[in-house]
């Protein structure tokens, strides 16, 4: 990534699981980001786009998995992509479902 990223570029989606549900009510929030982003432009990234404060930020590089083209012997894998995990601090909070 460019060194001065805009916000935009750098979230790409939330990670909406059951986990990740449960984890909110511990002010954490899953991202997925651009590929090699880095702690610093996530944060800034977070804290511009929701008007939060980030206490601390988690990443993690997830391979492609082996996938198959229905009956045929081709053989591929999906993308790989980059996770990210911010907490909040204390009395923020992020509105994942609203506008």
């Amino acid at each position: 990534m460019t060194k001065r990223a805009h916000p935009e570029d750098v979230l790409i989606a939330p990670i909406l699981t059951e986990n990740t549900w449960q984890q909110m009510e511990d002010r954490k929030y899953s991202f997925r980001v651009a590929l090699g982003t880095n702690k610093i432009q996530i944060k800034k990234a977070v804290e511009e786009l929701f008007k939060v404060r980030v206490e601390k930020v988690w990443t993690a590089n997830v391979k492609g998995k082996p996938r198959r083209e229905r009956l045929s012997q081709l053989h591929g894998r999906t993308s790989r992509w980059r996770k990210a995990i911010v907490r909040l601090a204390a009395g923020d909070r992020i509105d994942i479902m609203g506008g």
